[in-house]
């Protein structure tokens, strides 16, 4: 035996059927402190920002790596 059961309510009243606590303001709060957060932040996404950022990783990942091959190239000569 199937039974289906369809119940046509809103999100709100569905929530207020099932006991379930109004989280609405907790998550306009949230959603403010982000927006603030991200609106504070905006200087780290302009372009110039970004590509010095970036490069100095680059350069920072150039050097590790220069500094493994170079160990790599020692311990193989000494190895010989």
């Amino acid at each position: 035996m199937k039974v289906t059961i369809e119940v046509d309510c809103t999100p709100e009243e569905a929530r207020r059927f099932l006991g379930l606590p109004d989280l609405t303001p907790l998550n306009e709060q949230i959603v403010s402190e982000m927006q603030s957060k991200v609106a504070a932040n905006m200087a780290l996404l302009q372009p110039e920002e970004l590509i010095k950022t970036w490069t100095s990783f680059g350069q920072g990942a150039q050097d590790q790596f220069r500094r493994l091959m170079e160990a790599g190239l020692k311990g193989a000569k000494s190895g010989e």
